[in-house]
């Protein structure tokens, strides 16, 4: 056997579905983001879970709690893997912050791996915070399936540092919806992506649901 994570996006949110900038933002589920929980929940606790990691988040722990239930496992907090942070631009749409911030929106659209957010955080940070906790299940876990519950760009960001993807390129190269799951494997050769994005498990009235 090898080590496989697991990644899933929380579930649909207000933000998710008009676009505007949640970082440290608490929102919670829509009740549509709360349908995708237990679809998942219901479709993936015959997997055999090593354990469970999860963004300290409402969203991203309403996420997880159908599926801890479902099989009795705890989830475990890790503040590494929180949404980027958006700074100025939290709460606010894209055109607020084009016609606010537009030298740094145009910085961080053409660069966001060492450009940030105004007085937020760039993808580099990230990286930087998010792989502590894959570093501590890789080396907790050499074999086995383990589930990381977090957030769109967080996901975009790890799956490009492991992949050997251009951090800056982020935001260019993979899409994240709400409640996808994505999977990379860990054997001798390294990172593999098995998986991107899926969302079958759900219902067809979910997965279609626009800006989710």
């Amino acid at each position: 056997m090898s080590l496989k994570i697991y990644f899933i996006r929380h579930g649909e949110t207000t933000f998710s579905q008009t676009g505007g900038y949640c970082g440290i933002l608490d929102p919670d589920l829509t009740p549509e983001g709360h349908e995708m929980a237990r679809a998942f929940g219901a479709a993936y606790q015959q997997i055999p879970w090593a354990a469970i990691y999860c963004s300290p988040m409402r969203r991203t722990i309403a996420t997880a709690k159908p599926l801890c239930d479902a099989i009795g496992m705890e989830m475990q907090l890790r503040d590494g893997l929180k949404e980027i942070q958006y700074g100025r631009w939290e709460g606010q749409t894209n055109q607020y912050v084009m016609d606010h911030y537009a030298s740094d929106y145009v910085r961080w659209l053409t660069e966001p791996a060492w450009n940030p957010p105004t007085e937020g955080e760039t993808a580099v940070q990230l990286a930087s915070r998010a792989a502590l906790v894959i570093a501590e299940i890789e080396q907790k876990y050499l074999d086995g399936n383990v589930l990381v519950v977090s957030h769109k760009a967080t996901i975009r960001v790890l799956l490009c540092s492991l992949l050997g993807i251009d951090l800056g390129r982020y935001r260019d190269r993979i899409d994240m919806l709400a409640a996808s799951v994505s999977v990379v494997q860990f054997d001798v050769h390294g990172p593999m992506l098995q998986i991107l994005g899926d969302r079958s498990y759900m219902p067809a009235e979910l997965r279609n649901r626009p800006g989710s």
